[in-house]
């Protein structure tokens, strides 16, 4: 159900062979890829285009590593979306897919890049071909990663990033944190970029959270790897201080696998009709507990700080 209408989606299961499609869209979570990848086989031909708009950096490597990246436009999503119960809510006003491959100019823009952007036209799909595909998508990874991080470690809204300095502090720290590791990759982002991403953060609902935090109070498994780990190891020949996403990634993942846990135990009570207990329950980390946690984990930031010397690997 996507905005109380219900679909019913004509759909195949990765065993159908018959004619290659012309456009594959790959939209699912980080963890679920390289299955996602083997499911398409008999859906690409010599002429398919993928689409792989999934949070992170590094999905479009991964798909071209097996596909070809003649194949591959890299490509993302910018949408603020509430998901419950199996029922999906968003506004299609104020998102849109941005595609197009490494560098894009108006008027030179490749076939790839033209056969997509007329069949989102004649769609009335709401897009754009950034100039700078690479620029984008890592806009939008230190975006994910610092709102996501700190909305699932405190369990609040986006909204508390319009009213609160103190999670504005650690939203902007997580940020510099990404920033800087893309900047020793030669992507060009910065003050300019959070800026603009105040502007967004201002419009969107006040109730609204990130998936993280979605995927965290239903039990599920959390893209936490992604967000947080992939600063640390994106690339093994730059090392900065990015102390408070590795210690964010300890965290979450923590907390993510006592929801999980409690939710099966949960899952487990109701079907045999009896009580029982788990070993650590999701309120013994929120509240007072979660935040001594968190100022705890930052104390051993502090004292650590200085073991993240800034180097660059040759």
């Amino acid at each position: 159900t996507v905005n109380t209408i219900n679909y019913r989606f004509p759909i195949i299961t990765p065993d159908v062979e018959g004619d290659p499609a012309d456009l594959v869209i790959i939209a699912v979570k980080g963890y679920d890829l390289e299955q996602a990848i083997k499911d398409i086989r008999n859906q690409v031909g010599k002429d398919t285009i993928i689409l792989s708009v999934l949070n992170g950096v590094e999905s479009e490597k991964q798909v071209a590593a097996v596909y070809g990246e003649e194949h591959v436009l890299y490509s993302y999503m910018r949408i603020s979306i509430v998901m419950k119960d199996g029922k999906t809510e968003f506004d299609p006003h104020k998102g849109s897919i941005h595609f197009g491959d490494l560098k894009n100019d108006p008027e030179h823009y490749s076939e790839n890049v033209l056969a997509v952007k007329n069949l989102f036209d004649l769609c009335g799909i709401d897009y754009k071909v950034d100039a700078d595909m690479l620029k984008g998508i890592w806009f939008k990874f230190m975006c994910n990663v610092a709102e996501n991080m700190t909305c699932a470690m405190f369990g609040v809204p986006f909204g508390s990033f319009q009213k609160s300095d103190d999670a504005n502090y650690f939203r902007h720290k997580a940020m510099w944190e990404v920033i800087h590791v893309a900047n020793k990759l030669g992507i060009d982002i910065g003050q300019n970029e959070i800026d603009r991403q105040e502007h967004t953060i201002g419009r969107l609902p006040y109730e609204n959270k990130p998936s993280t935090l979605q995927d965290l109070e239903a039990g599920k498994h959390t893209e936490v790897d992604m967000f947080a780990g992939t600063v640390p190891a994106r690339v093994h020949q730059v090392c900065l201080g990015t102390g408070l996403l590795h210690l964010l990634h300890q965290f979450l993942t923590v907390l993510g696998g006592v929801q999980r846990k409690e939710c099966r135990a949960e899952a487990c009570r109701e079907s045999r009709g009896r009580l029982g207990d788990t070993a650590l329950g999701t309120r013994q980390l929120g509240g007072e507990a979660r935040q001594e946690i968190v100022f705890g984990l930052l104390g051993i930031e502090d004292r650590n700080r200085g073991q993240h010397a800034e180097c660059v690997g040759r």
